[in-house]
């Protein structure tokens, strides 16, 4: 997935946001610090799920006669499962990315404002844990995305 799309999907959600947080900001409700924590959850989960993939992609790969290995075997993986993997990657990169614009729309506002209004203060720190939320979720999805690709084979040729 181009990185480019997520960065200007991002950059244009944060200024439509921002143009509409300054219009309306006062009739919004309080932000809350928690609010961006279910994204913190999802990438610890795709995280997790990444490093379960990859370690059973890799005794796959490292098929050993039975008697060496020290550690039981792990299932092999199903393909299904690595394309499901990869579409819930791509579908959680692109929300991902979608909250890091919202939440820099929401900072672009209420930052500049700390000083002015107390309530802002609240907001801001709202903002920066939804913005650190959003952007780990797009992390963790971008790895969990490669770890979803196929490794070429030995001996193939580059062109082909």
């Amino acid at each position: 997935m181009p990185r480019r799309d997520l960065a200007v999907l991002a950059a244009g959600l944060a200024l439509a946001t921002w143009l509409v947080v300054r219009t309306t900001y006062g009739s919004l409700p309080p932000l809350r610090w928690w609010m961006g924590v279910p994204l913190a959850v999802l990438a610890v989960a795709e995280v997790l799920g990444t490093r379960a993939l990859r370690a059973r992609l890799a005794a796959q790969r490292d098929r050993r006669p039975p008697g060496e290995r020290t550690a039981p075997p792990l299932r092999p993986v199903e393909p299904m499962l690595v394309a499901r993997l990869a579409v819930l990657a791509q579908a959680s990169a692109y929300v991902g990315a979608v909250f890091v614009g919202i939440w820099l729309g929401v900072l672009a506002h209420v930052a500049p404002a700390v000083p002015r209004l107390a309530a802002a203060r609240g907001d801001t720190v709202a903002a920066v844990v939804g913005v650190a939320c959003a952007a780990a979720l797009v992390a963790a999805a971008l790895w969990l995305e490669s770890a979803c690709r196929v490794p070429p084979r030995t001996g193939d040729e580059e062109g082909r």
